[in-house]
């Protein structure tokens, strides 16, 4: 080996280019999301984008939730009370890709095959299909109901199969399957990165399908850990208490639990806050209490 083709652990060298599996230097990225839930209109553009990204399989009949597979769902959430009182907010629910403590998050912990893992490189719990053999303890475990079963091989319309995504297996019958943040265009950002002879994957190189089919803007996805990405600014995230933000209209689904979710929520009004989590009628909310 010569004096030009040397090669580090974590920030890998050759021919005076960055490998690619050490494109951001061995610096540890924390990807997630901050959905501002007084911008979501419940359009469901954000489910469209994720199905059409991830060559999610759909049925002639979809009306059997139990049987569907939606990566990205949005919820309908009202306050209870009547007209003119009433308030209406819509939640979309992604996987929350949960770090636990150290990486052990529910579905991880519970999984016999290692068909689901933690990446401490970036934060993504992953689902790998090859290696699932369809026991859904982790779908028993997913406090967040993200998880979903394949029990048909997926059948295509007539041409749609030339429609794919080529980046994306479809998954057989017999497996679990989840969101995964659209980690395919991270390793497509990757070797951009490394083909350009760059050091980084910047904020705007790697965005998930939902994020950017957002017509009101109202899904911020990022670095939790990069202080000048828009995702840190908006939930600041405090890592002395896992990550819990100092935003006080931020909180995060079933905080309480201790999953510790990177998929915030963002919003004004209190009632919102209140559902995210299971609050005694006397209990405050706020994410800047601990």
């Amino acid at each position: 080996m010569t004096s030009a083709q040397t090669h580090t652990e974590n920030g890998a060298q050759t021919d005076g280019k960055p490998v690619a599996h050490g494109a951001d230097n061995g610096h540890l990225h924390k990807y997630g999301m901050v959905i501002d839930l007084d911008k979501c209109t419940g359009c469901g553009a954000c489910m469209v984008a994720c199905m059409s990204e991830n060559n999610v399989p759909f049925r002639d009949d979809e009306t059997d939730k139990l049987t569907s597979i939606t990566w990205m769902r949005v919820y309908k959430l009202t306050n209870g009370k009547p007209y003119p009182d009433n308030d209406v907010c819509y939640l979309p629910r992604p996987c929350q890709h949960c770090e636990g403590h150290a990486g052990h998050s529910p579905c991880v912990s519970v999984c016999p095959a290692t068909a689901t893992d933690y990446s401490t490189e970036t934060g993504i719990v992953s689902q790998i299909y090859t290696r699932c053999f369809g026991c859904r303890y982790c779908m028993a475990a997913c406090p967040y109901h993200a998880r979903y079963f394949n029990w048909w091989d997926p059948v295509w319309p007539d041409g749609m199969e030339k429609y794919l995504s080529p980046n994306v297996s479809p998954r057989m019958r017999g497996v679990v399957e989840k969101c995964n943040f659209c980690f395919q265009r991270y390793q497509l950002a990757k070797d951009k990165v490394y083909v350009d002879g760059e050091s980084t994957v910047s904020e705007e190189a790697y965005q998930t399908a939902c994020t950017q089919a957002c017509p009101a803007g109202a899904i911020t996805f990022g670095d939790l850990n990069n202080p000048e990405h828009l995702v840190h600014q908006l939930a600041q995230p405090d890592d002395h208490h896992h990550g819990h933000p100092r935003n006080p209209n931020a909180f995060r689904l079933l905080e309480r639990l201790g999953t510790n979710t990177k998929v915030y929520y963002v919003s004004s009004r209190e009632w919102v806050r209140r559902a995210g989590d299971n609050y005694l009628p006397d209990e405050q909310t706020g994410g800047g209490g601990h």
